[in-house]
């Protein structure tokens, strides 16, 4: 064993003996590292599995000897008080390993007690069987004894059967003695190993002691922590009570305050208000003043208006006598020429409407020749453009190289070839095809019918031509790229593949062949037939899968042939191969009768059947083993198809089952269907309404499949007679006809027919009769299940019955069962002869009486028992009860009905109560018989009862002055006819009409007007009697409040005059409160009211209009002191309700859909006559028009549903078409409306705040009159309405909007405006005129705020006849831009000359409307000094500083701008965001390109500005930092100009200038303290668009001569990738000998390697300095 085995305290064995040995170790042992452990063999038995806790169990105590031995539990308690989770894990472990020993050793004595049990109870059977073995023998001797030889064998047959078991039950004893002493042996080793840990099992116990210790002190701290929380939070809730009631304390008093402030004030109110009623008494009589004035100036405009009216109404007469007169004489002059034209012998009626055919013919002439004129200049026009087009294309292609020479857009050529060929069908040359076209266009006697259709064909080809053109042209590249090579390559790789696989084939002829199983062969002179390998099984069969699961299947190979035989695989089939892997070894050579095996693994992907096989290669020959996959699927079977019930007698319930049984491994459902024979759509389960939507759906299509059939052989065959084409024709029409006719029923329509047919099959072919069905009709029967469906025969009617049904099933694979039953009834030979008896009307409480007339067919005597049922007899009797019918005869009985007003009560289920229609089900039973016979009383139970619709007529609260009318309906619930009369009417009643007598119908309902007036203000109560014909009395209560108003109307009736619609008309009334101090209301009034009641009190009224009318009244709610009056004014504003606009609609909608069928009749109509085109060779084909039904179509289906009118909304197309079109055809329109004043009682005036009382009492009436006219100004911009919203508008902006009206009236109008105020934002743009009769006018309004505010005017556009108003409304927003990029400095770094680099910032607009930019660069403002002007300031100044430059510098030689910027401007959206982009494209080296760049929106503000900065370099490489050499100002010339170019290429070629950089370090002396100077200087490499130009490298030349003089560069040399720069810092320390003062100065040159080499020579600069900087 290895040295973890090693270590282990003791191990536990079992050796070959079956015996338990335990091997143990001392604590001394467990305590040494080696010497002292117990080693073992490593051939020794491992630990048996109930053991091997035990190892764990030492090996806890292993470690615990190890680290923790000599540590003591209490010491550990007392000491710190604190347990370490890993000490205390040990003692549950070591405590939960001690228990499991304990266990163990509980169960070994449990082991021993019961083999003890079981031997001593093996021993008391051995005892048993000895003593009765004893007994035998004794009974044996005693027999021989008796010389009883058939007992003695008896007996010793026992004998030997007790002796077989004694000896049994003794081997049982030693096996069992043996097992027992074993358990024992082992219950002695785990007592010795219990015993071995004893101190393990008390240090536990001290560990346990000690963490129940540990676990009390925690508990006591944790309560005493949240004792002191507690007592914390109760000190905490007592501060806040007594915050709380201080606060409360302080607000009482407030409030105390408050109160007495408040009545203070309120007396200085009550003054104050006194005063001010006195001065409103005193205005209220100046303004009556004014309204006396006003009233007299209105009086003479309509006078005024009444003289205008006369003069227009006599113009208007002027006008209507001049048209009729002409009229007349036109008139007269027809008539003279007709009669010429009669004496002439003429027809001149004829002759007439010839003149008007002929005037319409030369028009359309007319307008046919002028468009025919424009379609061909367009054509012309088209041709040459295309010609055009390809000469373009032509000279477009003759720059760029093509690899053919070949026209390169043939499809235009061949689209002008077909368009040409469509203006001319008949054959020509190339040459002469446009000559032909220009002649054809040119001509103008053609046809009018063949222009038109080829002018059709010409637009439609041309279109096709254009479309073909442009997609061959588009399809050929102009520049041929590597795709062409690797599709090149891609067929040569695929052709190299083609011919391996044919080689393949060819090698392998008999593989494919399939026939591999057929070998015919002679071996050893015996022939062999069929495979040498015989498979087991011999087919593959994978039955039942499922997709996605994975099939194994175990084959095995035998050689049955005569020879030694190898078998190699070949594969599988081709379709197999992605589903079936074969996993096979080749077994080599293989004799006679041996066989090899082979794994076949199934993993299915698709759900159907799969066939194939599997193929080997063998000496003999090839062979093959078949594979079969099957899906799950359903073997559903009946165990019988015909069900014979036989013989029965009517009345009997038989029942019959069939067993359905689903032997496939697939669940379907199954439904009975009882249809005499099944269509193949209904032969398979599925939903109803399913069923009926698809069957529609199928005739449908069948019939739009016809026809389109038919439509296209009409059309193919130009052969056919006409005669032939014109009758098919007509068939199709017909049937398109009646198809449409049905789909514009609706789709309602077409799924009620298709429900109707379904209903109706399912009702022919339902549950025949007396046969049916039971309650399982459908479910679903799983895989391998059975379900038993019931039959249920239930004669009712003699005769043979049938019924033939089908079980379906939604699996289609299934076909459906059919099922024949068959039955035969024998009648009951007791009938009735009238099995119903009709008693017709009854009355209730009258006798009415019958006969029941019973027949025998039977030849015997049978008793008869008539049985009513216990609800009916209290009202239905049959006498006698009983009774014995003869032989063939019959017996009479009688049926008294007398019902009674409890039979809605006694027979609810018989008698229905709403119709009084009563049904009993009667019954006789037959002695002997098993159906008893049924008959039904049948009655129609009515009442003499009239009926009011209300109890109570209340007439409310009227004045002595009105009439008021209630009706009541009378209704006569009898179904006899009835008459009736109002007798002793009182004289302020009066009943109408004929004066309240009359007769009412069955079930009629006469309304009856009761008419009240009184003449004395009191409260009224009486009750009006009805009698009726039945001298029944019906009572009627009434009742009635008649008052005399305390306010009065000065007018109770208004006419308003005839007012637009849109427009409003304005009166004014006077309501008047008549009361004095001294007399008061002679109404009656209680007690209550008297005592409240003063000498002086106001009255409230208030004017309740009806809702959703076009009336307004303001003030609606007032006071009136007595005495005093009130001006009223009521306006009547007409309007268009939204339910007339909706009616409108619909209306609108079907007289679309009407004009709509028309055209398609008219087409229909046409199509029928077509127009034939003679072609080249004389044949005539038939021209289909271009409006065909198929486009028509869907036009049509949405035609068919009707708008629901809850989905038209204001605002939509259909709303406003309706609402324009109720204002063009606006009648006059005339409503009548009552507004009810209503009054209250007097206010108390010592409680002038309390609600008073509205009494009806006091309730006045208002009538108006309002007339409606037709607008003459309506707006048909803004969907009709007058409302004009600017919405949200940035501040400073203007928007600008137009509102479009018309002129609908037959009179020009004069158009005037209000004037809006002149501090207001809008503004009305231009003017108005006059605008004659369906002229428009546009006003332009703007609207341009000035502020963040809500903005509302109105606009008046008045005329003679109307004024229309506009409401104008927006809001102006402070715009809120906000940019990606801080502003400051945008830097682009270094770029190669002639190359470019962008940054892009984003604009992103917070604001709620849209925001408008522009971008400016300060080197394009046409504000920026021009010829370096700027320039020259900044030279001149004293600028020293290096770091600051011009903000317009260097720019590029071409001219162009250095800095673009995309876009300049712009618009952007709420909420929405805009790029930026800024290019840098420099044409020459400098570091002193700069610019900047402003963003300002359209209100002039700006949003940020940025300046810009970059730097140009000839190289890759390049070094920048240190100081400044020159002026950051560079000319515009370029930098060198040689007079001898071949000069200066040599110099350069010689010696390449070097750049020069200066460096300058200053170190700091503070305290005699020296800092080092540090200078940092950067080396970047530029990326470029080039992919040859990488990294560069730099290096720094003759570096220890710079350390001599107290430099230092680091790094010396380094490489920097393409786009990277490296920073070098360059440190002076004053060296050993510096002098102060001096000043150091050396130059070191650094080489630059990139695309090329550049020397910069770096001077360094340095010296010590005092003065802090």
């Amino acid at each position: 064993m290895d040295v973890e085995d090693g270590e282990r305290p003791f191990d536990v064995a079992s050796d070959s003996c079956g015996q338990l040995r335990v091997h143990l170790s001392t604590d001394e042992d467990s305590e040494g590292d080696g010497p002292g452990l117990e080693t073992f063999n490593d051939d020794e038995p491992a630990l048996p599995p109930d053991l091997a806790w035990l190892e764990d169990l030492y090996e806890e105590d292993d470690d615990d000897g190890d680290g923790d031995g000599d540590r003591n539990p209490s010491v550990a308690a007392d000491n710190g008080g604190k347990r370490s989770y890993a000490a205390t894990a040990r003692m549950f472990k070591l405590r939960r390993n001690l228990d499991q020993l304990d266990c163990f050793h509980r169960q070994k004595e449990h082991d021993v007690l019961k083999a003890r049990e079981e031997l001593k109870l093996c021993r008391q059977n051995i005892e048993c069987l000895v003593k009765q073995r004893d007994d035998l023998e004794n009974e044996i001797k005693r027999q021989k004894a008796a010389e009883n030889s058939v007992a003695v064998f008896r007996l010793r047959s026992q004998h030997k059967h007790l002796c077989q078991r004694l000896q049994s039950e003794e081997e049982l004893e030693g096996h069992i003695n043996t097992d027992l002493k074993q358990q024992e042996l082992e219950l002695s080793e785990v007592a010795v190993e219990l015993g071995r840990f004893s101190s393990l099992q008390q240090e536990v116990q001290e560990e346990e002691r000690v963490f129940r210790v540990l676990k009390a002190q925690k508990a006591a701290t944790r309560i005493q922590q949240e004792r002191k929380a507690g007592q914390n939070l109760q000190l905490k809730m007592q501060r806040l009570r007594d915050k709380q009631a201080a606060m409360l304390m302080k607000e009482v008093n407030e409030r105390q305050k408050n109160i007495e402030v408040g009545q203070v004030s309120r007396k200085m109110a009550a003054k104050h208000l006194k005063e001010t009623i006195k001065r409103m008494h005193q205005q209220e009589a100046e303004r009556e003043q004014q309204n006396r004035e006003l009233l007299e100036k209105r009086i003479q405009a309509v006078k005024s208006l009444k003289s205008n009216i006369a003069a227009t109404q006599e113009s208007l007469r002027v006008q209507q006598r001049k048209a009729k007169a002409n009229a007349q004489k036109k008139e007269q002059q027809q008539r003279q020429l007709r009669e010429s034209l009669q004496a002439q012998g003429i027809n001149s009626f004829k002759h007439m409407y010839q003149q008007k055919q002929l005037e319409e013919i030369e028009r359309k002439q007319e307008e046919f020749a002028e468009r025919q004129k424009s379609k061909r200049v367009a054509i012309a026009a088209k041709i040459l453009e295309e010609e055009q087009l390809v000469n373009r294309r032509k000279r477009h292609q003759a720059v760029l190289p093509k690899p053919s020479t070949t026209d390169s857009f043939p499809s235009l050529g061949r689209a002008r070839e077909k368009l040409l060929h469509y203006l001319d069908p008949s054959p020509q040359s190339a040459t002469e095809e446009r000559a032909t076209i220009l002649r054809e266009v040119s001509d103008s006697s053609s046809s009018s019918s063949a222009s038109s259709d080829a002018e059709d064909l010409e637009e439609t080809m041309y279109k096709e031509v254009g479309h073909q053109s442009l997609t061959e042209s588009l399809a050929e590249p102009e520049f041929s790229g590597l795709w062409d090579q690797n599709s090149k390559l891609q067929k040569l790789q695929d052709e190299k593949a083609m011919s391996v696989q044919t080689e393949v084939k060819q090698e392998q002829p008999a593989i494919s062949s399939g026939n591999l199983n057929v070998i015919v062969k002679k071996v050893h002179g015996k022939e062999l037939r069929g495979p040498p390998f015989l498979s087991k099984p011999e087919i593959i069969i994978f039955k039942d899968f499922e997709v996605g699961k994975m099939y194994k299947k175990k084959i095995v190979l035998t050689n049955i042939s005569y020879v030694t035989n190898h078998c190699k695989l070949l594969g599988v089939s081709t379709h197999l191969k992605d589903f079936i892997s074969v996993n096979f070894e080749p077994p080599g050579s293989l004799s006679a009768g041996m066989s090899c095996e082979m794994q076949a693994v199934f993993q299915p992907m698709i759900n159907e059947d799969l066939e194939g096989e599997v193929q080997f290669a063998s000496a003999v020959g090839p062979f093959s083993v078949p594979v079969q996959c099957t899906i799950k699927n359903c073997d559903l079977e009946v165990d019988s198809q015909f069900v014979d019930f036989g013989l029965h007698v009517v009345g009997q319930t038989i029942s019959r089952t069939v067993t359905l049984t689903n032997k496939g491994a697939l669940a379907t459902l199954f439904s009975l269907d009882t249809a005499a024979c099944l269509s193949p759509e209904s032969s398979h389960v599925q939903v109803p309404t399913q069923v009926s939507a698809n069957t529609c759906q199928d005739l449908s299509s069948e019939n739009t499949t016809s026809e389109n059939q038919r439509s296209s052989a009409s059309i193919g065959t130009g052969e056919l007679q006409p005669q032939q084409e014109s009758q098919e024709l007509s068939e199709v029409l017909q049937q398109e006809q009646s198809v449409s006719e049905a789909s514009a029923t609706g789709p309602e329509a077409v799924l009620e027919a298709c429900v109707s047919t379904d209903v109706d099959a399912r009702i022919d072919h339902s549950d025949g009769g007396d046969l049916s069905l039971g309650n399982v009709r459908e479910g679903h029967i799983g895989p391998f299940e059975s379900i038993k469906l019931e039959v249920v025969f239930t004669p009712t009617i003699p005769g043979e019955a049938e019924l033939d049904f089908h079980i379906k099933f939604s699996d289609i694979s299934s076909e459906p069962i059919p099922i024949q039953v068959r039955a035969v009834a024998v009648s009951v030979p007791i009938w009735v002869v009238q099995p119903s008896i009709d008693l017709k009307i009854c009355m209730f409480d009258h006798l009415y009486q019958d006969s029941i007339v019973v027949q025998s067919r039977a030849k015997t005597a049978l008793k008869l028992t008539f049985e009513v049922c216990p609800e009916m007899r209290k009202h239905m009797e049959i006498l006698p009860k009983t009774g014995v019918i003869q032989p063939q005869s019959s017996f009479n009985a009688q049926l008294k009905f007398l019902p009674r007003c409890s039979l809605s009560k006694d027979a609810k289920k018989f008698f229905d109560s709403d119709t009084g229609v009563l049904e009993v089900p009667m019954t006789v039973q037959v002695a002997g018989q098993v159906k008893p016979v049924h008959f039904t009383v049948q009655a129609v139970v009515t009442s003499s009862d009239l009926q009011f619709d209300r109890t109570e007529v209340d007439f409310g609260y009227c004045s002595i002055y009105q009439t008021v009318i209630s009706s009541v309906r009378l209704t006569n619930l009898s179904l006899l006819p009835q008459d009736f009369g109002f007798l002793r009417l009182p004289e302020f009643i009066e009943v109408q009409p004929n004066d309240g007598f009359g007769t009412l119908l069955p079930q009629e309902t006469l309304e009856i007007d009761l008419i009240f007036c009184a003449h004395k203000a009191k409260e009224y109560s009486f009750q009006l009697s009805c009698k009726s014909g039945m001298n029944r009395d019906f009572h009627l209560t009434c009742r009635a409040v008649v008052v005399r108003p305390p306010l009065e109307l000065s007018h109770s009736l208004v006419q308003f005059g005839a007012t637009a619609v849109g427009d409003h008309s304005t009166t004014i009334i006077f309501l008047i409160n008549r009361e004095t101090n001294h007399n008061q209301s002679k109404q009656p009034i209680n007690t209550e009211t008297k005592d409240a009641m003063t000498l002086v009190a106001p009255r409230l009224f208030s004017f309740l209009p009806p809702k959703d009318s076009d009336i307004s009244i303001a003030p609606s709610a007032g006071a009136l002191l007595p005495g005093e009056r009130c001006l009223v004014q009521v306006t009547f504003r007409p309007r268009l309700l939204d339910q007339e606009i909706k009616e409108e609609a619909l209306r609108l909608f079907h007289r679309a859909k009407l004009l709509r069928e028309k055209e398609l009749e008219r087409n229909t109509h046409t199509e029928k006559e077509e127009v034939p085109v003679v072609t080249s060779k004389g044949k005539k084909v038939p021209v289909v028009p271009n409006n065909s039904r198929v486009s028509d179509g869907p036009k049509t289906e949405q035609l068919t549903e009707p708008p629901n009118p809850v989905d038209i909304q204001p605002g939509s197309e259909q709303y406003e078409d309706a609402r324009a079109s109720l204002l063009y055809s606006f009648n006059q329109r005339y409503r009548e409306y009552t507004v009810p004043c209503f009054v209250s009682d007097r206010i108390p005036p010592d409680d002038r705040q309390e609600q008073p009382a509205w009494s009806p009492f006091n309730t006045l009436d208002l009538q108006l009159q309002c007339p409606a006219v037709q607008p003459a100004l309506v707006v048909i911009s803004n969907n009709g309405l007058s409302t004009i919203d600017f919405h949200q508008v940035a501040v400073g902006e203007k928007v600008i909007k137009r509102l479009t009206v018309q002129n609908i009236s037959k009179e020009p109008l004069d158009l005037r405006s209000s004037v809006l105020d002149v501090r207001s934002v809008f503004s009305l743009l231009n003017a108005l005129r006059c605008i004659r009769p369906g002229d428009k006018h546009t006003l332009v309004l703007a609207f341009s705020p000035c502020l963040e505010e809500k903005y509302c005017e109105t606009l008046e556009v008045r005329s003679q006849k109307m004024t229309l108003r506009m409401t104008l409304c927006g809001e102006g927003v402070v715009p809120a831009v906000t940019c990606s990029h801080p502003g400051g400095v945008l830097d682009f770094g270094y770029v190669l000359e002639s190359e470019s680099i962008t940054q892009v910032f984003k604009l992103q607009n917070s604001s709620a409307v849209a925001v408008g930019f522009r971008v400016q660069l300060a080197s394009l403002s046409p504000t920026r000094p021009r010829g370096g002007a700027d320039m020259v300031a900044f030279l001149l100044g004293s600028n020293t500083d290096s770091q600051v430059q011009p903000t317009v510098g260097t720019q590029n030689y071409s001219g162009l701008s250095v800095f673009t910027v995309v876009p300049v401007e712009g618009s952007i959206a709420p909420g929405q965001s805009q790029d930026i982009t800024v290019t840098f494209q420099p044409d020459h080296p400098s570091v002193n390109y700069s610019d900047r760049l402003t963003i300002e929106l359209s209100n002039k503000s700006k949003v940020c500005m940025m300046d810009l900065k970059g730097a140009a370099s000839s190289h890759n490489m390049y070094l920048y930092g240190g100081d400044l050499l020159k002026v950051p100002i560079e000319s515009l010339l370029p930098p060198l100009i040689a007079s001898d170019p071949q000069l200066a290429a040599e110099s350069e070629v010689t010696e390449r200038p070097t750049i020069p950089v200066l460096v300058t370090l200053r170190a700091k002396c503070n305290a005699g303290t020296i800092t080092p100077a540090v200078r940092e200087l950067q080396v970047g490499c530029i990326r470029s668009s080039q992919p040859s130009k990488k990294g560069g490298e730099f290096l720094w030349d003759n570096v220890a001569s710079l350390q001599q003089q107290g430099f230092s560069v680091e790094p010396g040399k380094g490489t920097v990738e393409a786009g990277h720069k490296r920073t070098i810092t360059v440190k002076w320390t004053p060296y050993s000998g510096y002098k102060p003062y001096d000043v150091v100065q050396t130059c070191v040159p650094v080489t630059l390697k990139g695309d090329e080499t550049n020397v910069y020579r770096v001077t360094l600069i340095a010296l010590v300095s005092t003065t802090a900087d």
